[in-house]
């Protein structure tokens, strides 16, 4: 009988010194434990592990059970008694065991966990864990730091509940267990808060330490990717209140407001390995951008933050983590999070206010080009309008001299007509500002507008350039020709339009209306022959396949193409009759000059 053998080799060890046990002793006494667990003798175990006499057996042997023991408490179903005596065996261990050994037993059965279990288990050894951090002595800050991140790296591999009712089932437990992790925690922030208060040394800064890299997994995993919105009908929100925790945390040791002010510091890397610092570094802009995102949009600790920061300070310290997280383009609800972050911090602004040093940032360039990326590529509408929304607003936030350069670089960046075409209805604003208002603007008005204008008013490809593909910005540059011929008087020539008319007819006006002939002339030819074809064959029904960016489309009947055909035909009139008024106004102009000569 299991419980027989356990007792004799028991009473065979209780008559033997400490440092007489034998590797022989400690294999005996699991297999004979293993067996009484899994012949159902756990109370008789309980018993033996809790006789005062047994107890420096315990101590040095019991640490042996940590395996077999979690085995037998998932097999066992909640209400049974005999679980129940399992769970006491367990907190017994915990008490009476070595705590180096036990610590790495258990350790140990947490890494080889995986699955479904992976939460269950580190929720069942988080106590008898902690009971045994706290008797360590010496290694403590690394013992605790090792412990945090093996559970971390057992934790992230598992997806993380993101709709309403994915929360409340939380199959895989990684909600509850993510908050039992920061209850597993505090013991050891309080023990650095207290330190912290008398000025202790350098044990306790490594401490800190290990809490800090233990926040900053948090949120890279679950938080950057988690859904942190108010959820009706979840009343208590538990990435909310992870979110809550984590930020507490670091405000209590004091990195709370160093860490959102981090990438400053430009640290270096402990990696002598470029590829492990690299990784490193990104890992940390991703949990930095993270915690960015809890203060300033979801509010998180925002009540520890010093009112004492300029709005544009703000938004420069963010822009580096507003980069980071544009970047996430291949996951929608990131994506859309932390578009809100720059609003968040645009929003705080007044229109204007911003100067146009901060262009001298690189942050301030590569955002709107991340921007235009989402705008032009992404596959979701609510994403692309939101970022046009949002552009807008950024060159709204800048002075004249900014809104100046920002239009340059992003008609040389963006690649885009569409984009092209909006950036060139910003500059006509601009223009009519100039034009309307008292006070002088040098940025929108004489030598420097003239300068713009050589980027607008042209064809990249001159006469055969795709006028199709190009025709957003060639209607709105043809829009702000015609503007600033009707509103510029060329007796005035506050813009200067009229001293570069020459060069404007000879390097836009002209190749434009060559390749409008040419367009139309090949469109109908394609037109002609299509409608031929279609008589000679048997069935209008006639399909062709088309390839985007070398994926098959929907094949296209004879119908549809001739429909396509049309529709380029039309833009082509469209563009064409702009044209003609612009030249209308241009000779109506120039003659009434001459004539008032």
């Amino acid at each position: 009988m299991a419980v027989d053998e356990l007792q004799a080799i028991i009473q065979r060890c209780q008559i033997l010194e400490e440092a007489d046990f034998k590797g022989e002793d400690f294999n005996l006494f699991q297999v004979a434990g293993q067996k009484c667990l899994e012949d159902g003798y756990a109370a008789q175990l309980l018993e033996v592990i809790q006789n005062e006499k047994n107890k420096v057996i315990i101590k040095n042997m019991g640490w042996n059970l940590i395996s077999p023991l979690v085995r037998c408490i998932f097999m066992y179903k909640q209400e049974d008694d005999k679980r129940e005596h399992c769970l006491m065996i367990l907190d017994q261990l915990a008490q009476l065991c070595n705590p180096k050994e036990l610590f790495l037993g258990l350790l140990e059965q947490i890494e080889q966990t995986s699955g479904e279990q992976v939460c269950q288990t580190v929720m069942l050894l988080l106590q008898p864990l902690q009971t045994v951090l706290l008797k360590l002595q010496n290694k403590k800050a690394y013992s605790v730091g090792l412990s945090l991140a093996m559970i971390m790296n057992q934790l992230t591999p598992l997806p993380v509940p993101y709709t309403k009712q994915q929360i409340q089932e939380d199959k895989l437990g990684l909600c509850q267990c993510c908050n039992a992790v920061v209850d597993f925690a505090k013991p050891f922030v309080n023990e650095v808060v207290k330190n912290m208060e008398k000025s202790s040394g350098y044990n306790d800064m490594e401490l800190k330490e290990e809490l800090i890299k233990f926040c900053m997994k948090s949120l890279k995993y679950p938080l950057l990717t988690a859904q942190l919105e108010q959820l009706e009908g979840i009343e208590e929100h538990p990435f909310r209140h992870f979110a809550t925790e984590i930020t507490d945390i670091l405000w209590n040791i004091g990195e709370l407001i160093p860490l959102v002010f981090a990438h400053h510091k430009g640290k270096s890397s402990q990696w002598e390995n470029q590829e492990f610092a690299d990784i490193e570094q990104k890992n940390s802009a991703d949990s930095l951008a993270c915690l960015s995102y809890l203060i300033f949009v979801q509010h998180f600790g925002v009540e520890c933050f010093p009112v004492v920061f300029s709005p544009s300070y703000l938004l420069l310290c963010n822009m580096t983590h507003i980069e980071v997280l544009l970047k996430r383009l291949s996951k929608e609800n990131q994506t859309f999070l932390y578009v809100d972050l720059f609003e968040s911090c645009l929003l705080r602004m007044e229109d204007n206010s911003l100067l146009h040093h901060y262009l001298e940032f690189r942050d301030f360039i590569n955002v709107p080009q991340d921007l235009v990326k989402i705008m032009t590529l992404c596959p979701m509408e609510h994403m692309r309008k939101k970022s046009l929304n949002i552009l807008q607003l950024f060159i709204d936030k800048f002075d004249t001299e900014g809104k100046y350069a920002l239009f340059r670089c992003l008609l040389k960046t963006s690649n885009h007509a569409g984009v092209e075409g909006y950036i060139i209805k910003n500059i006509k604003d601009q223009i009519h500002l100039a034009l309307t208002k008292e006070y002088d603007n040098i940025w929108f008005t004489g030598h420097h507008l003239i300068s713009l204008l050589d980027l607008v008013l042209s064809l990249p490809e001159g006469a055969e350039t795709d006028l199709l593909q190009n025709s957003d910005r060639i209607m709105a540059s043809l829009n702000l020709l015609r503007y600033l011929i009707i509103k510029d008087c060329e007796n005035d020539n506050q813009t200067g339009v009229w001293t570069t008319l020459g060069k404007i007819e000879q390097n836009f006006l002209k190749p434009l209306r060559v390749g409008l002939n040419m367009s139309k002339a090949h469109y109908e030819a394609e037109i002609k022959n299509k409608k031929e074809n279609r008589k000679e064959a048997h069935s209008s029904n006639t399909v062709c396949s088309v390839t985007v960016s070398g994926e098959k489309m929907p094949a296209m009947t004879t119908g549809m193409q001739l429909q396509v055909l049309h529709s380029a035909l039309f833009t082509f009139d469209l563009i064409e009759s702009v044209l003609a008024r612009v030249e209308e106004l241009i000779e109506v102009k120039t003659k009434a000059v001459m004539d008032e000569n």
